[in-house]
C-alpha cells in the first residue's frame, strides 16, 4: 500500500469511530433489553403456573397482571427489534463509507441518510424502553395494590 493512499483512508477510519462507538452502546441497550424480556417471561411462565390453582377472586388480578406483562413483551420486542435495526443501520454505514471512498464516490447522502435512520431507530427503541418501565410500575401496582403508593 502506498503511503498516499493510505493517508486517505486514514480519515475515513476516524469517520468510522463514530458509528462504532455506536454499535457498542446499542449493544448495551441491547443486554439490557433481552434481560428484561427474560424476565417477563418468566414471571409469565410463574403466574401462568397460578392461574391453574387460582380461585375466582384471584383469578382476575393474576389475569390483568398477564395482560401487563404480554403488553411489556410485545414492547420489549419491539424496542429490541428497533435497536437490532440501529445497530445494522450503523454497521452498513461503516461500510458503505469505506465502500464509497474506495470507489472514489461521494458518500453524503447514503451516510447521511444511513446515520439517520441509526438514530430513529435508536430513539424508537429507547422510548418503548421507557413504555415498558411505566408498565412495570402498573404491574408493580396491580400486584402490590394499596401497599403500593408511589411518591411524586
Amino acid at each position: 500500500m502506498n503511503p498516499q493512499s493510505f493517508q486517505q483512508l486514514v480519515p475515513t477510519l476516524q469517520t468510522a469511530i463514530g458509528p462504532v462507538i455506536l454499535i457498542s452502546g446499542v449493544g448495551l441497550i441491547l443486554l439490557s433489553l433481552t434481560n428484561r424480556f427474560g424476565h417477563v417471561a418468566d414471571r409469565s411462565r410463574q403466574l401462568g403456573q397460578e392461574l391453574q390453582a387460582a380461585s375466582a377472586a384471584e383469578r382476575a388480578l393474576l389475569l390483568a397482571q398477564v395482560q401487563v406483562l404480554a403488553r411489556r413483551a410485545r414492547l420489549l420486542r419491539l424496542a429490541i427489534a428497533l435497536a437490532c435495526l440501529s445497530a445494522l443501520s450503523a454497521s452498513v454505514l461503516v461500510i458503505a463509507l469505506f465502500c464509497f471512498v474506495l470507489a472514489g464516490a461521494d458518500a453524503t447522502v447514503p451516510v447521511g441518510l444511513l446515520f439517520i435512520a441509526a438514530m430513529i431507530s435508536l430513539i424508537g427503541a429507547l422510548l418503548a424502553f421507557l413504555q415498558d418501565i411505566n408498565l412495570s410500575l402498573h404491574a408493580l401496582k396491580l400486584e402490590l395494590g394499596e401497599a403500593f403508593k408511589p411518591r411524586g
